[in-house]
C-alpha cells in the first residue's frame, strides 16, 4: 500500500469549506428574521448533515 503525500491546501479545504459554512450560519442567526433563518438553517444545517453521513459511512 503507498502512501500519496497532500499539499496543506488539499488536507484543510474541507474543513476551512465547513468552518466558513458555521460561522455564516450563526452570523446568519444574529442579524435578523426572514431569509437570515433560512440562510442560518442551511449554514448549520450542512454542516451537521455532512457529520451524520460521515459517520454513518463508518
Amino acid at each position: 500500500m503507498s502512501h500519496k503525500s497532500q499539499s496543506t491546501r488539499q488536507v484543510f479545504a474541507w474543513p476551512a469549506l465547513i468552518a466558513l459554512l458555521v460561522a455564516l450560519g450563526l452570523f446568519a442567526a444574529l442579524l435578523g428574521d426572514g431569509w437570515w433563518d433560512a440562510l442560518s438553517w442551511l449554514g448549520l444545517g450542512i454542516p451537521a448533515w455532512l457529520s451524520v453521513r460521515g459517520m454513518a459511512r463508518r
